[in-house]
């Protein structure tokens, strides 16, 4: 074995005895393999990234869904079963209002002379009145009128609340001031009390009562809606949006109406089962819907004649106007959880 010497710039000689030092571990004696400079090859960095991506990728999407399932369940049980019920009686009374004699067939006005006052039986369920007619079927189709004045009247207080609302939360100072006074001194006034008002005013029918309800519960929207819209106005994302530079009209359309209207749409559901207790109050005074209406509220007024006689003349329409009621309050109610949720 020889060796071989080499004179290093300092002037001493070094001996090596024949083998190749590699430099910066380029070149390697041990199976004659070439090392990386750092240890790790490129294509694992990038097989490691690409996983830990999927990863987080993975990871990312299973609390997205859960959340979105745990909302869907908060719905589900924020509405409870007393909502479920309630919504199956309002769909009932819906399809009384549309198609009354797929529940009732029938003629609510025949008159059969020798039926009159019949007790409630198989025959007759809620019985007969005083001209023999059926109370079962003049119920049924009493729905159309009761319902539909209830919900057109609440539709023209909504309507009214919506304009005003929208212009005192919205408008200058000026015009919030005005309409705020106004609103103000219609709710010195009790709602019903209104109602007598406007119909003495307007005279005894149908559409009166419909316009003078709608109108007294106009202010009451009014006040519910001027909050909330300068509620959500003042909100973070209204005013980020707004100092995006985003035009005025699709801040209002995409924040602010959405965000007001979903709480009137539960507190209009409210509405529909006050102003059927307010229109009914109105015909059992004799100022709405006259006899031989169906109408429930008229219809209470005509059995409380013979209300030792023949006691459910008055108690099938007065159960109809407390369920009906009833089962909207529990609605709207729910209606609002769920919007809360």
């Amino acid at each position: 074995m020889t060796s071989t010497s080499r004179t290093r710039s300092d002037g001493t000689i070094s001996k090596d005895n024949g083998a190749v030092r590699p430099e910066h571990g380029t070149i390697s004696k041990d199976h004659g393999a070439v090392r990386p400079e750092h240890g790790t090859a490129p294509e694992d960095h990038t097989a490691g990234a690409e996983k830990k991506q999927v990863t987080q990728v993975r990871g990312n999407t299973r609390p997205h869904d859960g959340a979105r399932t745990g909302r869907r369940r908060a719905r589900l049980g924020a509405f409870g079963v007393a909502g479920v019920l309630a919504l199956a009686v309002v769909l009932l009374m819906a399809v009384a209002t549309v198609w009354p004699g797929l529940i009732a067939p029938g003629d609510p006005d025949a008159i059969a002379p020798r039926d009159a006052f019949a007790a409630p039986s198989l025959a007759h369920w809620f019985g007969t009145d005083e001209s023999g007619r059926d109370v079962f079927t003049r119920v049924v189709h009493g729905t159309r009128q009761s319902l539909g004045i209830g919900a057109a009247a609440t539709a023209i207080g909504v309507g009214i609340g919506l304009v005003i609302g929208m212009l005192a939360g919205l408008g200058p100072r000026l015009v919030d001031s005005a309409l705020s006074r106004v609103i103000e001194v219609l709710f010195a006034l009790p709602s019903l009390v209104l109602a007598l008002l406007l119909v003495s005013v307007m005279g005894a029918g149908v559409t009166p009562t419909l316009v003078a309800v709608g109108l007294a519960t106009a202010p009451g929207y009014a006040r519910i809606l001027r909050s909330q819209v300068r509620s959500v106005a003042a909100s973070p994302y209204v005013e980020a949006a707004r100092l995006e530079g985003q035009p005025a009209l699709f801040v209002f359309f995409k924040h602010i109406a959405p965000n007001t209207l979903w709480p009137l749409v539960a507190v209009a559901t409210l509405g529909v089962g006050q102003a059927i207790v307010w229109v009914s109050a109105l015909s059992f005074l004799g100022l709405g819907a006259l006899p031989p209406s169906p109408e429930w509220g008229a219809m209470v007024n005509g059995g409380r004649v013979y209300l030792v006689r023949a006691w459910w003349l008055t108690l099938a329409p007065g159960l109809a106007i407390t369920m009906t009621a009833a089962a909207l309050t529990v609605l709207g109610r729910r209606l609002g959880r769920v919007g809360a949720a």
